[in-house]
């Protein structure tokens, strides 16, 4: 299979378009609806109009949501190695992460710090498409088989299930089924440059232990009973899978931080 062009990378799998992992003490969508928890990551609802409508700025029935601005993003946002960072491509990552934002803050009615965002959104590019010219040049080509296996790993971790499902949901969102391949492409090609430049070790079982037994006591710490929290046997491949991941990510880092001494990268925000 042809390596996708990384002009295409996206970061719709892994950060926009899926519900990041339940936490080791959160409860499901059911539970919460049932306990009355937010979906705002816990903080308080919106304010209503006593039916249950949250409020809007003029006192409406409707919630108004903020709009991102990309009007002063220029045509080309960066560039990296001679390879150009399309302001559509900025465009579709920003969107995704200003909603989020906006969302969190809702409640507190603060507004998002625009410009910050789109340095950070345009700094997380300039990292991915870094790393991912490594790993062409390093010789990683997924196969379909790699692409297949991808999407089973990420079907698992946001609770699909299979492949095909978390083909259709982003196809729901827009995504064509080609695109969805050619990102889980991109996430093997990054996957298996980190793990083979940087030092990822499977956690032992006395690591993982150590790691609950803390979470088991900051529950503690913050008033909870330590019943909330699930069995270590029920979360032990959850904690595992979330070690391996921190590693990446700060493996991550600091492979981006060397391909940029010696690249060459200009930011044109």
């Amino acid at each position: 299979m042809k390596v996708p062009s990384t002009s295409k990378v996206r970061n719709s799998i892994v950060a926009v378009s899926f519900a990041a992992v339940l936490a080791l003490t959160g409860c499901s969508g059911d539970q919460a609806a049932e306990s009355g928890a937010s979906d705002q990551g816990g903080q308080a609802p919106a304010a209503s109009d006593g039916g249950g409508s949250p409020l809007g700025a003029d006192g409406s029935g409707e919630q108004e949501m903020p709009e991102a601005d990309v009007s002063d993003v220029p045509d080309v946002v960066a560039t990296v190695n001679g390879e150009d960072i399309s302001k559509d491509e900025f465009t579709q990552i920003y969107e995704s992460q200003f909603q989020q934002m906006a969302m969190q803050q809702q409640s507190t009615g603060e507004e998002v710090d625009q410009a910050a965002l789109k340095q950070q959104v345009a700094e997380q590019l300039v990292d991915n498409h870094l790393l991912l010219q490594g790993a062409s040049e390093a010789g990683i080509e997924p196969t379909d088989e790699d692409i297949d296996a991808t999407l089973e790993e990420i079907a698992q971790q946001n609770g699909l299930g299979s492949a095909d499902e978390v083909v259709s949901t982003l196809e729901q969102q827009g995504m064509s089924e080609e695109d969805v391949r050619e990102d889980a492409a991109s996430q093997h090609m990054l996957t298996a440059y980190i793990e083979q430049e940087a030092d990822i070790e499977e956690p032992s079982e006395e690591e993982l232990q150590a790691q609950y037994d803390q979470l088991v006591e900051q529950q503690s710490q913050a008033g909870g009973e330590s019943s909330e929290v699930p069995p270590f046997e029920d979360v032990q491949d959850q904690l595992a899978q979330q070690t391996v991941a921190q590693q990446q990510n700060e493996a991550a880092t600091t492979l981006a931080g060397e391909l940029r001494e010696s690249g060459d990268v200009t930011i044109n925000l």
